[in-house]
């Protein structure tokens, strides 16, 4: 059996690591990456090898040549342009396709049996043989699911929490048949989880999945890459470390100088040729690569050092990484999470601060304190986006040369000469920081709409005319302190996942487009756009019978934009409004829920004091409504939810409404009663208004005050919900009490876990595996339904360390014994 070498990666989360080495060269203990692979391949009978290269190829070539230095015969199959998974094995199809052949990536570590695997694969008489593992984080893999025979059942590319159901997840290690190219198309990039597996399970050919026991590590970020340097060191995986261990733990690689007062505190490596004077410390996880000189007085804890580095006397080095031939000088500092490229450098009494990047062939002036990245970048994050956009402290995390990076990175994103449209909330922090964007937009080649101060849904529908995309930056809900930058489609919605993936790699990479001077973008400031919104609005949504029901209504516009808005349509709607609240505090631009909820007793207390029908009050931004009935009571808002859809359901007698899995099941029953149908969606915003915005739905709703009107637009619209609400309500001639009167209480109950990131994949499967054989439901997290209609929901939260609850039962004592049950599972999973 012959073997297949994927050494074609770019590595980009690892730069500046990568800018001028490809990936697989990348050395864990002083070793390449890929010599590990190409060892275990070896020692397992594996000898004749291809390897597919495209980035920085040539090095990969020169590197490991033939083969012959290791005792095997490599070949090399060169990608033009990237293939893909699957179409860069495809590449090589001439030397595969007469046997069967395996294929592993040259960028991973593991010490898996593949003698095992391969076993496996023609036991079962596999076309595909997939091998598994288990990992406690599956976001950035494949989950692949298998029945009792190890037959795949299910794959799912790189989830969101909120998908994860197991933590079993694909490794990119494979064994196949020749017959598989017969699925992949020639010269065009395809991936084997993405586009021949499905085709593959449609077609019902022999998948199988193998999970294998063993070490494994996809060595795909800064973290990943530490880590596998310290499981090397603490034995962990089972790979040849090139060297003598002089000590438990501390290996010291051939002609290297160690002078006898230094001191070593294992496990740790250094490299051959190496030379470590009197008085330096090193300690535990510390990996010296080859003709490295440590002189006097040095510290090194967790520090990993690349071949032909200096590390001058009194310096600290602390949990980073120094490329190849860089110069630490004297007492310089380098603290946790920094990395140093290649060919720099670090002059004396200098501080790199953690997390920053130093790009290659840089010098760092002596004295200097780095705390942003030399060129662009001034941290590294794993993730950009949370469940708000971009979130953070103002001036602390989300500050002016983030929001300068964040607008340059989405600008990279777009074409040059497009448009983008850009708003704020009323508060100082979001008017600072929206020029600066601007800037970044501008200098980027973007054209820029500045709305200025506008209720959110008045920036999405602007940005759906025209705008290749949006910006919205508004003070994140109840915490004053805080900001959200909210990045719009071209239809005013949410950025998808996909879109939130392809920014973060961008600004990852540190890799922002800058316009020449005659390409600079223009900057407008639109007018006329609340009076434009209200006229799209009042013809959009139905509001005959409005001027003759004679309606009284109460708003509380809670000191937020929303107030802006209102006058245009008030005016042109026929109602008799009494609205308060209508001033902007620009020193209090949210509100507590304390505070939300006292304005809310307020307003009932106007409304039925005043006779009116009904009061609503917007949040700050106008994206969410709450209402009071004609009695001044509060409508809780999964309640509304119930009581808004019956209005639709009951006027419209057909179509769909889209709704968020965590709904109560009564919402089936009210949408049934009057002849339409119940979309479920997952949680997440933009898949509740991507739904929202298909054919045939009339309606949608998350159930915490966020509408949406499909018939004027498919995102979440405090104003239109409100206009529409109002044509219901006169036309239909019922109070919202008596039509929330005759809807059935639900009972549904959250219930919120702390759960470490690393047990939150091995949580999704517990809960699985203890659903037996009940009905389960994977469009959010896993659904586990009783026979008797009650149901359990469990979804790991996307950016705390939480899993969340949700279950229904016909009664208060029923629904909280489901928590109960469900929640011992959580727990004795993570106690794990």
């Amino acid at each position: 059996m012959k073997a297949v070498v994927m050494a074609g990666g770019e590595g980009t989360r690892l730069r500046p690591m990568t800018s001028s080495m490809p990936k697989p060269l990348l050395p864990v203990v002083n070793r390449p990456i890929m010599e590990h692979v190409l060892r275990l391949l070896k020692r397992h009978g594996l000898t004749e090898t291809v390897v597919t290269v495209q980035f920085l190829a040539s090095l990969v070539r020169n590197y490991f040549g033939d083969g012959e230095e290791l005792g095997m015969t490599l070949t090399y199959a060169n990608e033009e342009t990237p293939l893909g998974t699957a179409g860069s094995v495809k590449n090589a199809e001439d030397a595969l396709k007469d046997d069967s052949f395996l294929v592993i990536s040259g960028d991973a570590l593991t010490d898996f049996d593949l003698t095992e695997l391969m076993e496996f694969h023609r036991s079962k008489g596999a076309l595909v043989t997939v091998c598994l593992t288990r990992v406690p984080n599956p976001l950035e893999f494949g989950i692949t699911i298998v029945d009792d025979e190890g037959r795949v059942e299910r794959f799912l590319e790189k989830p969101t929490w909120g998908q994860v159901f197991s933590d079993t997840v694909n490794t990119g290690i494979y064994v196949m048949e020749p017959e598989v190219f017969d699925y992949v198309a020639a010269d065009t990039s395809v991936d084997w989880s993405g586009d021949v597996f499905p085709q593959l399970l449609k077609e019902g050919k022999p998948i199988y999945g193998f999970v294998a026991e063993g070490y494994w590590e996809d060595v795909g970020t800064h973290d990943s890459y530490m880590k596998a340097q310290a499981d090397v060191l603490e034995g962990k995986v089972d790979v040849d470390i090139d060297g003598f261990e002089i000590s438990p733990g501390v290996w010291v690689a051939e002609g290297a100088e160690v002078d006898p007062e230094a001191v070593l505190r294992g496990p740790l490596y250094i490299g051959d040729y190496a030379k470590v004077e009197g008085g330096v410390e090193l300690r535990e996880n510390t990996v010296l690569g080859s003709n490295v000189v440590v002189k006097r007085g040095a510290f090194l804890h967790r520090a990993i050092v690349h071949d032909n580095v200096y590390i001058g006397p009194q310096t600290n080095l602390r949990g980073c990484v120094i490329g190849k031939n860089t110069d630490v000088m004297r007492a310089a500092r380098i603290d946790d999470g920094a990395v140093i490229g290649d060919e720099c450098l670090i002059e004396e009494e200098s501080i790199i601060a953690g997390n920053v990047r130093v790009y290659p062939f840089k010098t760092i002036e002596a004295g200097a304190v780095v705390n942003t990245s030399v060129i662009w970048e001034s941290r590294g994050q794993e993730h950009l986006f949370g469940v708000r956009g971009v979130s953070g402290i103002i001036n602390v995390e989300i500050t002016p040369e983030l929001a300068v990076r964040l607008a340059g990175a989405y600008a990279t994103t777009l074409k040059k000469g497009a448009t983008v449209t850009i708003a704020r909330d009323h508060s100082r922090g979001a008017r600072a920081l929206k020029r600066a964007m601007i800037s970044a937009l501008q200098a980027s080649a973007i054209d820029v709409r500045d709305l200025e101060n506008v209720p959110m849904p008045v920036a999405r529908q602007q940005t759906a005319r025209g705008s290749a995309g949006g910006i919205m930056l508004r003070t994140t809900p109840g915490v004053p302190d805080s900001l959200d930058i909210l990045f719009f489609d071209e239809r005013g919605a949410d950025l998808s996942q996909a879109g939130q993936r392809k920014l973060d790699r961008v600004y990852a990479r540190q890799e922002y487009r800058r316009a020449f001077p005659g390409e600079i973008g223009d900057l407008t400031f639109p007018a006329s756009v609340f009076d434009s919104y209200a006229g799209t609005l009042l013809r959009a949504v139905d509001t005959s019978g409005v001027p003759e029901a004679g309606l009284k209504v109460v708003i509380d516009a809670a000191h937020g934009s929303a107030g802006l808005v209102l006058p245009s349509i008030l005016g042109r709607l026929g109602i008799e409004a009494l609205t308060v609240n209508q001033g902007m505090n620009e020193a209090r631009p949210t509100e507590s829920a304390e505070e939300r909820r006292a304005g809310l007793v307020r307003l009932g207390e106007l409304v039925a004091s005043s006779k009116a029908a009904f009061g609503v009050r917007f949040d700050p931004v106008g994206e969410r409504v709450s209402f009071v009935d004609e009695r001044g009571h509060l409508i809780e808002d999964d309640r509304a939810l119930l009581v808004f859809l019956d209005l639709v359901a009951a006027e419209g007698r057909s179509g769909k409404v889209a709704l968020p899995v965590t709904t109560t099941r009564i919402a089936e029953q009210v949408a049934a009663y009057h002849g339409t149908q119940v979309q479920w969606t997952t949680t997440s915003p933009d898949a509740l208004t991507s739904a929202s915005s298909a054919e045939g739905t009339i309606f949608g709703g998350d159930g915490r005050g966020r509408f949406v009107i499909p018939e004027f637009s498919g995102i979440f619209d405090g104003a239109a919900a409100f206009v529409r609400l109002v044509g219901l309500v006169a036309r239909t001639q019922l109070t919202l009490s008596q039509i929330d009167a005759r809807i059935p209480k639900a009972h549904v109950h959250r219930r919120d876990l702390a759960t470490p990131w690393s047990a939150k994949g091995m949580v999704m499967r517990s809960v699985v595996e203890a659903a037996g054989d009940r009905h389960v439901d994977t469009t959010d997290g896993v659904r586990v339904v009783e026979t008797d209609g009650r149901w359990t929901m469990v979804v790991p939260d996307p950016a705390e360390a939480v899993t969340h609850l949700w279950a229904e039962g016909p009664d208060d004592v029923s629904t909280q014994a489901l928590l109960d049950e469900w929640s011992a599972v959580v727990e004795a999973t993570d106690r794990e």
